[in-house]
């Protein structure tokens, strides 16, 4: 770096050995090596520099100092924005692959007696509401769970808010219940699952997005109808959520076709 700095005659040596081509430097010059380090880090090259070290304590190397900061200012704003565009890769690329995991496939819904609770919440995420209501009353009336429980949504589409949902648990043919429960026989069908693993927020809209693919690839038709309520689309819950970390959620998202 000595070398190119007086090749560039930003930094002379004081004296160079004729016979070992050592350079030797007199104190006085240790403030402008200091000067020239400053200057090189904060990203002048070598030929401004020595233009620099020309002008050092005029109103022009103060100048110079404003316009590299204004332009490291451009270069950090440019920085964040590639920085922030490829977080989106790395997220959507993360997506796509989460995307590529999860399994769709038709499947045949055998006949099957359900008892719920059902309710508006005020969204998606209340759903818990629901089930600290459910549950005590499950054990109220004796009812047995005889399979994996989950959620009805009743409404076809997204909602930001008042969502129409009902929990449920499978029960044995026969089970009666009584209010606030509903015991009700649904019988078979076919429905599209995919079966996704995370939390919530995060893997419903990817399991929806597949089913959506699949229905259309498949020339099938989503079977929905306000007044029927087995068919409307559900999910359910093949652990417990209350039980494992929200990441390792299992959920078969399950849309009624015809």
């Amino acid at each position: 770096m000595l070398r190119h700095y007086d090749a560039n005659g930003v930094l002379i040596p004081a004296v160079v050995d004729g016979a070992s081509g050592y350079r030797r430097y007199a104190p006085d010059q240790l403030a402008d090596a200091a000067r020239i380090r400053e200057l090189r880090d904060v990203g002048f090259g070598v030929s401004a520099i020595g233009a620099l070290l020309a002008v050092f304590g005029t109103p022009a190397y103060a100048e110079a100092l404003r316009s590299q900061r204004r332009a490291l200012v451009d270069e950090a704003a440019s920085a964040r924005h590639r920085l922030a565009l490829l977080e989106r890769m790395l997220d959507r690329n993360e997506w796509e692959n989460t995307m590529s995991d999860i399994e769709v496939q038709l499947i045949e819904i055998p006949a099957q007696t359900l008892v719920t609770l059902r309710a508006t919440v005020p969204n998606y995420a209340a759903e818990g509401q629901l089930w600290e209501r459910f549950l005590p009353e499950l054990r109220r009336q004796h009812i047995e769970s005889a399979g994996p429980g989950g959620c009805i949504e009743h409404n076809e589409e997204f909602r930001e808010s008042d969502v129409d949902e009902s929990v449920f648990v499978q029960a044995d043919p026969g089970t009666e219940a009584h209010t606030p429960l509903l015991a009700t026989h649904f019988p078979a069908r076919r429905a599209v699952s995919a079966t996704v693993t995370g939390p919530f927020a995060e893997v419903i809209p990817q399991a929806h997005d597949q089913i959506a693919a699949f229905i259309n690839d498949n020339n099938l038709r989503i079977a929905h109808t306000d007044d029927d309520v087995a068919t409307h689309h559900f999910n359910l819950y093949l652990n417990d959520p209350s039980q494992v970390p929200e990441s390792e959620v299992r959920i078969s998202v399950v849309v009624p076709v015809e």
